[in-house]
């Protein structure tokens, strides 16, 4: 009788526990692991700060952002993207927010594309600082087109850009990391790194070549076990990435951006990135429900995931096709474009 009673409290502890990360999952922001760090793990102020990070796409969106946050945990910076006014305008104000001085602060105006600039930049970085403690991979653009109306050239650029930019940078400072034998690349990837995207298919195919490259690196740098790779893979956040996406055309713009709301900030996605960084987490999911559900679901069941995708994909396309707001048009029906 006894050992039937400590069997039922047994299961109701397992069925109270079931329970409990059920509720957690429905309301969760991240992947599970990335959650816990921040429950339980290393603080980014106590990790990051005074730490020298380099941050591609450091003009606007999430890399605007990360900048804001890590001048106010005291990390010092080396800001990068081709708009050099820009960027002196998000070091501004990261010198308001801090107690960080101008020299902490280096403006190093870069174009992914140029891939034969990179060493030297690579050189000026150093040269500033002496040394970079962390590289953050964020600078590339996003797609808004059908596959059968893109030109071939607009595939191109993405790869150029969000792929071997990527890698050209992170060649040039590997040497650095490994004569050292630490420091932290961590690279802004995105869910369509691991998922199929309608309307990005060249992003996606971006995407995907950065995790199986930063996935293979990883697994090459095993003898420098204090040399962290880590990929950050976002949902929908609000930014301003869709203003700037490819289209069927190099050089033609977006028509609209169209609404934002329904997005994670972009504050909490870097938060969380930043706990992840101090957590030296490997693969960071970082999304809002349905979009962190649809992330296990491609890991653990991806035939359930391919049908729900067809299903919401479809919408997706058929509201584009009518002119109207891809970015909210997953959980709506599809609609005719009014005039």
């Amino acid at each position: 009788m006894m050992d039937i009673c400590w069997l039922c409290v047994v299961l109701a502890g397992i069925a109270v526990y079931l329970l409990t990360q059920f509720v957690r999952f429905i309301f969760a922001d991240a992947d599970l692991t990335l959650l816990w760090a921040a429950r339980f793990g290393n603080k980014p102020e106590s990790k990051l700060k005074g730490k020298v990070v380099w941050i591609t796409g450091a003009s606007s969106g999430i890399g605007e952002e990360m900048s804001y946050q890590l001048a106010a945990l005291g990390a010092r910076l080396v800001l990068s993207a081709r708009r050099e006014n820009e960027l002196e305008r998000v070091k501004h104000i990261c010198l308001e927010r801090s107690s960080l001085k101008a020299e902490d602060i280096l403006v190093l105006p870069l174009d992914l594309m140029d891939r034969a600039s990179h060493q030297e930049k690579t050189a000026t970085a150093l040269k500033h600082f002496g040394d970079i403690d962390v590289l953050i991979n964020n600078g590339g653009r996003t797609q808004r087109s059908l596959c059968i109306e893109a030109d071939l050239e607009v595939y191109q650029a993405l790869m150029e850009l969000n792929y071997l930019g990527t890698v050209s940078v992170t060649k040039q400072l590997l040497p650095h990391m490994i004569r050292r034998g630490s420091g932290i690349i961590a690279t802004v990837s995105s869910v369509a790194g691991f998922v199929g995207a309608p309307l990005a298919t060249g992003y996606a195919a971006s995407k995907h070549a950065v995790q199986g490259f930063f996935n293979s690196l990883r697994t090459e740098l095993t003898d420098y076990p204090n040399i962290t790779i880590s990929t950050i893979c976002p949902g929908p956040v609000i930014s301003s990435i869709v203003q700037s996406a490819f289209t069927e055309e190099l050089g033609k713009p977006v028509d609209t951006a169209g609404d934002q709301t329904h997005k994670m900030s972009t504050e909490r996605c870097v938060h969380l990135t930043l706990v992840g960084l101090a957590n030296h987490v490997k693969e960071m999911w970082i999304a809002e429900q349905p979009f962190l559900l649809f992330c296990y679901l491609w890991q653990y069941t991806p035939t359930l995931a391919w049908y729900l995708t067809n299903v919401l994909g479809k919408n997706r396309v058929q509201n584009f096709k009518a002119g109207l707001d891809a970015d909210s048009a997953y959980f709506s029906k599809p609609k005719v474009k009014t005039t």
